[in-house]
């Protein structure tokens, strides 16, 4: 049986989206450039071109080429085709930039919030981060993609309040403080979830499709990874360790974040882990025996709750990352626990400043990118 020709409105949208992909990875290019790029030939790219041109796409810049030979146009993204929002919501404030569809910033806001702020003033500073960005220089804002460091329901974006959480955001809502300044969807997910996406990606586990991101802060988090997809679960609860029973300082089983309550590693009056206390344990000579003590109880808990993960998630490798999670010193202790475990594989640690925001800005530049080439032909699906 002959398969049936694509049509040849089908061809010109595949045509038309190659052109918009190859734009969206360079400031400008003339058709010959993006025929050379493409591999379709310079007559279907000039066509392609002057249909883009008249949807209002892509724009000739008004630069020509120099030198022998004919004179070349070159040609870019509309200016004005809208950018998407980029959010990190911290316990420390809020951060949002708008980018466009190659990852350029036009404009970034942070608000410092108080370690205690509640649900209401963390929507004020998002909102309010949002209307200043919106119709910055690159249009308006047709999607959010938003990292919050606290569980996020995956049904409805809103975050998620567990007991003894350090940070009291409560069930904040992104997508429906944002519904009136975004115009398209507002994707949320978990801080170590956009963190493991920007390792993958970009970081030290390129080309590994499973492994567990454990991240070591004023929060406790993991994100695992299989088959190179963050796994979320039913409720978007996978990764929360923080009370996973592991061994405490005294060799008995408690919560994970309870080790730190034993080990009189907590900010005062919070759940939240003493970030600079316990880095100057880490960093103590190996001659203070108290220090050493608190590093080697720490390497089995965390040894503990790893075991757990390699247990249920079988991962090639694991990325510790965190301010005090990829310490030389800590990551070595652990390596030294799970030698001994049935179950041991290679640990690495974080390589990316900000991860979390890399990889909400990777998501948020892939999506916007997917609505302008959509936007091409609408009725046309390929």
């Amino acid at each position: 049986m002959t398969a049936p020709k694509p049509s040849l409105e089908l061809l010109r949208g595949l045509t038309d989206e190659n052109v918009l992909r190859v734009l969206m990875a360079h400031d400008r290019l003339t058709r010959a450039e993006i025929a050379t790029r493409t591999g379709i030939s310079k007559p279907t790219i000039s066509e392609s071109v002057q249909r883009l041109e008249q949807a209002g796409l892509v724009v000739d810049t008004g630069e020509r080429t120099t030198g022998r030979g004919r004179v070349g146009s070159y040609y870019a993204l509309a200016p004005h085709l809208g950018t998407a929002l980029v959010a990190g919501i911290t316990p420390h404030g809020v951060v949002a930039e708008a980018v466009d569809a190659l990852g350029r910033t036009h404009g970034r806001v942070r608000t410092a919030l108080h370690a205690d702020a509640g649900q209401e003033t963390v929507a004020e500073a998002l909102g309010a981060a949002a209307v200043e960005l919106d119709g910055n220089a690159g249009g308006p804002l047709r999607l959010a993609v938003v990292s919050a460091a606290d569980p996020v329901d995956r049904a409805t974006g809103r975050l998620v309040h567990l007991p003894d959480a350090p940070f009291l955001v409560g069930a904040l809502d992104p997508p429906a403080v944002l519904a009136d300044t975004v115009t398209g969807p507002v994707l949320v997910d978990n801080d170590v979830n956009w963190a493991a996406r920007a390792e993958y990606e970009h970081g030290c586990v390129q080309g590994v499709d499973d492994f567990v991101y454990l991240y070591l802060g004023e929060g406790l988090g993991c994100a695992v990874v299989g088959d190179g997809v963050v796994r979320r679960g039913h409720g978007g609860l996978v990764g929360e360790i923080a009370h996973l029973y592991t061994a405490g300082p005294d060799g008995r089983a408690m919560a994970f974040t309870e080790v730190f309550a034993a080990l009189g590693l907590r900010r005062a009056s919070s759940t939240a882990v003493d970030v600079p206390k316990l880095l100057g344990i880490l960093d103590a000579p190996d001659t203070a025996a108290a220090a050493e003590r608190v590093r080697v109880a720490l390497a089995h808990a965390i040894g503990g709750v790893l075991s757990a993960a390699l247990s249920f998630a079988d991962p090639r490798t694991v990325v510790v990352g965190g301010p005090w999670g990829s310490h030389p010193r800590l990551i070595a202790a652990i390596e030294e626990h799970l030698t001994g475990s049935p179950r041991s594989v290679p640990i690495c640690a974080a390589a990316l400043p900000l991860p979390e925001l890399a990889g909400a800005r990777s998501r948020a530049v892939e999506e916007l990118g997917s609505l302008i080439v959509r936007s091409a032909h609408p009725a046309t699906q390929w």
